[in-house]
């Protein structure tokens, strides 16, 4: 049996990284006083109330209360336990865990089905990667990959692979003796009438779908040799362990290149991703499919300002390009722009017709803005040469200028139609006012005859529930005894003291054993110590809270009093429920009348008090 973590081995882990670079690959920091500020990870929110302290190595959202050290934020994030995060954690250290302590991790990642579902995929993509560059029947497959201009050190990197036309994969796991459940469950295989399971992907070269952690937890596969009753792409079904709403492909290799560049390209398709990865432009995602989540463009905000969406040149791509930036606009703020592939190109075609030089060139340089996109895609429906369409051509661009915050970027594009049409800038702007106050009034008239919907209830927003004077009282005596040793000895001194409240109380004698073991306080090892997660939300809260530290005997005095008289008041309400209790098991009518007005009464005196 393995032997848990030491102690003095995961404080080494621990303070062995800076949480706020742990944290900073997942989302997008700035500092903002002495602390970090960022959108939540655990769940949607358009301010950011989600804060990192490089100086105590804790994190803790003001909105859904999440809080703790570094392990706890990987546990969080990814659904992992204890152990698995300090592994994590002391692989992004280059910390070496002994073998003796190294099975509890890896048996914690494999008790799990989602983690087992994940085991599959990982060894399914290095069997078909096996397969594709190492035998016979993947030399077609390779052969393709590589006239498309794929190096093997690319299709290493990416895990591309063949699943060849027999029953491979089935016979794979057979000989592992996998559980036929787990199999049924996987999305690997489609079942018969029978029961029996065959091969899902047959005959397809394999582009492997990773999750932000990089392991495979899906996949899309190409048909190698065209037929008319085969789709040219089949996906996985969504599973336990793939949503495809919740997945951007490449992200896991992207992200550092993004947070680096402070910006994403969001390409078509996943050979777009590829070619331009090997042209060195790193930053590539693609979705699947073309139409996003909350989920995705949540996911893109929080880790970067600025997104470029490079899509097929063609019609097709033009017109998705077009709904990218209508989804992105109206759901983030990320700072949007359009690349533009010449001559009706994909850029896998582009890269493969004039190089990577060219295409890393275009990348950098041949951005347009949303506006300047949309004006040039508007043009599209139109005989320009024709009066009437120019009208209505002109009326549909003003629209979308009118949307624009900035006069600037207005006048921009006010002078730059004028120009086109040979009309005065200044009548496109009187032209464009009326319109804007047109809109102003019917906005107006919207919100007047609209009945306000009822606000959308979200389990992970907090009750910002007002704080009585004795838990205020609670919380900053406790903060102050934990940091101050003087403060600890006093109220060590004091035989009578407890807290009120339970959690406070809770963390008041754990804070005792810790203090036993450690010379001073360090609120992320004490997080370690505490293990509960709901006692590590508080703790993190009380953590971030400024103190005064001029006038610390007064405050201490004050605030003792201030517990102290509660907590006889206290005692007694908890008395007198287990009366209240015991008169109704009874069935004692007279006496619950009586007891139910007595507590009332202590209500109201703590409430007064």
């Amino acid at each position: 049996m393995a032997k848990a973590i030491p102690e003095d081995l995961i404080d080494q882990i621990r303070t062995s990284v800076n949480i706020v670079d742990v944290i900073g690959q997942y989302v997008q920091l700035k500092k903002q006083g002495k602390n970090f500020f960022g959108l939540c990870p655990f769940h949607e929110e358009k301010t950011a109330s989600f804060s990192v302290s490089e100086s105590k190595q804790i994190f803790h959202c003001f909105s859904c209360g999440r809080g703790g050290n570094v392990f706890k934020f990987l546990m969080e994030l990814n659904h992992i336990e204890f152990p698995a995060a300090v592994k994590q954690i002391a692989d992004f250290a280059s910390i070496k865990i002994p073998t003796e302590y190294t099975a509890t991790t890896n048996n914690a990642a494999q008790n799990s089905e989602q983690n087992q579902l994940i085991s599959l995929y990982d060894q399914t993509a290095k069997l078909y990667t096996h397969v594709l560059l190492n035998t016979e029947m993947g030399q077609p497959a390779l052969d393709y990959l590589h006239g498309r201009g794929l190096t093997d050190e690319v299709i290493t990197k990416f895990q591309l692979g063949f699943a060849p036309g027999e029953q491979l994969l089935k016979e794979f796991f057979d000989e592992k003796k996998i559980d036929y459940q787990l199999l049924r469950q996987s999305g690997l295989f489609i079942e018969d009438q029978q029961g029996n399971l065959r091969d899902r992907f047959r005959g397809r070269v394999m582009y492997a779908i990773k999750n932000p952690q990089g392991h495979v937890i899906a996949f899309s596969g190409r048909i190698l040799n065209k037929a008319d009753s085969q789709a040219k792409y089949i996906n996985s079904p969504e599973t336990k362990i793939f949503s495809k709403g919740n997945v951007l492909y490449n992200f896991d290799i992207a992200r550092s290149a993004i947070r680096q560049e402070k910006r994403a390209i969001l390409f078509e398709g996943f050979m777009d991703v590829i070619a331009a990865y090997q042209s060195g432009v790193t930053n590539g995602i693609a979705s699947m499919g073309t139409s996003f989540t909350n989920d995705q463009i949540y996911l893109l905000q929080r880790t970067t300002p600025q997104l470029d969406i490079c899509y097929d040149g063609d019609d097709p791509g033009q017109a998705a390009i077009n709904r990218a930036l209508d989804a992105f606009g109206q759901n983030s703020r990320l700072k949007l722009s359009v690349i533009e592939i010449p001559d009706k190109l994909d850029p896998d075609e582009y890269v493969r017709q004039h190089g990577f030089e060219q295409f890393k060139e275009i990348v950098h340089s041949a951005r347009l803005t949303p506006t300047a996109f949309k004006l040039v895609y508007l043009k599209r429906d139109f005989n320009l040469n024709n009066e009437a369409d120019q009208l209505t051509y002109i009326e549909r661009a003003l629209k979308e200028i009118s949307q624009l915050g900035s006069t600037v970027e207005q006048d921009l594009y006010l002078n730059q139609l004028a120009k086109d049409f040979g009309v005065q800038a200044q009548d496109l702007t009187h032209q464009l006012r009326q319109m804007r106050s047109q809109q102003s009034v019917n906005n107006h008239q919207q919100q007047v005859t609209q009945t306000p919907a009822p606000p959308i209830s979200r389990e992970y927003h907090r009750q910002q529930v007002k704080l009585g004077k004795v838990e205020i009282a609670e919380e900053r005596l406790l903060n102050y005894l934990l940091y101050d040793h003087n403060v600890w000895l006093k109220l060590s001194g004091l035989p009578d003291f407890h807290f009120v409240h339970e959690k406070y109380q809770t963390i008041y004698m754990l804070a005792t054993g810790y203090f036993e073991n450690h010379d001073s306080y360090d609120s992320a090892a004490f997080m370690d110590f505490v293990h509960d997660n709901e006692l590590q939300n508080v703790i993190a809260e009380l953590d971030l809270q400024d103190l005064d530290v001029e006038n610390i005997d007064q405050a201490v005095n004050d605030y003792v009093k201030v517990i102290m008289a509660e907590a006889p008041l206290s005692q007694q309400i908890t008395s007198k429920k287990k009366s209240l209790d015991e008169a109704k098991k009874m069935g004692n009518t007279e006496l619950q009348q009586k007891l139910a007005i007595e507590l009332i009464d202590l209500y109201r005196q703590r409430q007064d008090a």
